[in-house]
């Protein structure tokens, strides 16, 4: 999903993209879509403090234009490389960063923590600690300078026709257990908005045509859903019931046309 002009707006509570100071976008919009497409940073001249956490973003060229950025907080994304730090390497003010529980940060903490500091040498906070100039010394020589940006996959490889070993291993999974699967984790969701259950014969079940990709990214979603309803709170909790309950309504309207 894309961040459109309008959800930035509503969110800063803002008449225009270059009054945005500070957007909060925390986990908000994962519950509608996997990944957050965040190119709307471009046309945001003026801001500075922006907390993206929990949003599935992979990219981060567009915040190379966001020259006023003191503050960027991306904790729980789907970063999974340290060249995306190239995006940042310009931005003059920026000197608080939160990029822990990414793919990038890697089996090494230390190697991670001096890679960033030697790429981004301004930043006072790193993951909720604060940097010392013992650290940034340090950098110098354990970290690793990093000189281009990511190198980038294609859209079309992510539904790409799997490998005979993968094909086989997915035809183990019927689709009477992706039906399970899915209602089960529905379910899960549900009860975490304080909602009923969804009974059997009210879910649908999955398209014959549905391609194995499309199967896999409902899940995921699904499955990510889950995982990050404990991260919000009661605001966004709301904004999310809400949003549901508008979902519902609309199907029993359809449903009841159709009868």
């Amino acid at each position: 999903m894309r961040l459109t002009r309008a959800a930035v707006l509503a969110r800063a509570k803002a008449a225009a993209l270059d009054g945005v100071r500070r957007l909060n976008c925390c986990a908000n919009l994962l519950f509608l879509s996997l990944p957050v497409q965040i190119s709307i940073c471009r046309d945001l001249p003026n801001i500075e403090v922006i907390t993206f956490s929990v949003n599935g973003i992979s990219d981060l060229e567009p915040l190379n234009q966001c020259q006023n950025l003191s503050e960027l907080y991306l904790r729980k994304n789907n970063i999974t490389s340290l060249n995306e730090l190239f995006y940042l390497k310009n931005l003059p003010q920026l000197r608080v960063l939160w990029l822990s529980e990414n793919p990038c940060c890697g089996s090494d903490p230390h190697r991670y923590r001096m890679t960033v500091l030697r790429n981004l040498p301004s930043l006072q906070k790193l993951d909720n600690q604060a940097v010392t100039e013992e650290e940034l010394s340090q950098a110098l020589v354990d970290g690793e300078e990093i000189t281009a940006p990511p190198a980038r996959r294609s859209v079309e490889d992510s539904c790409r026709e799997p490998t005979e070993s993968t094909a086989a291993e997915s035809t183990t999974e019927t689709e009477s257990e992706l039906l399970n699967f899915s209602l089960e984790e529905t379910n899960k969701i549900r009860e975490e908005l304080g909602m009923k259950p969804v009974p059997r014969d009210k879910f649908s079940s999955f398209s014959p045509r549905e391609t194995d990709c499309n199967r896999k990214k409902r899940n995921n979603v699904l499955n990510a859903i889950l995982l990050l309803v404990k991260e919000l709170d009661t605001e966004s909790l709301e904004i999310v019931q809400q949003t549901v309950g508008r979902r519902l309504q609309a199907f029993r309207k359809k449903e009841l046309q159709e009868e």
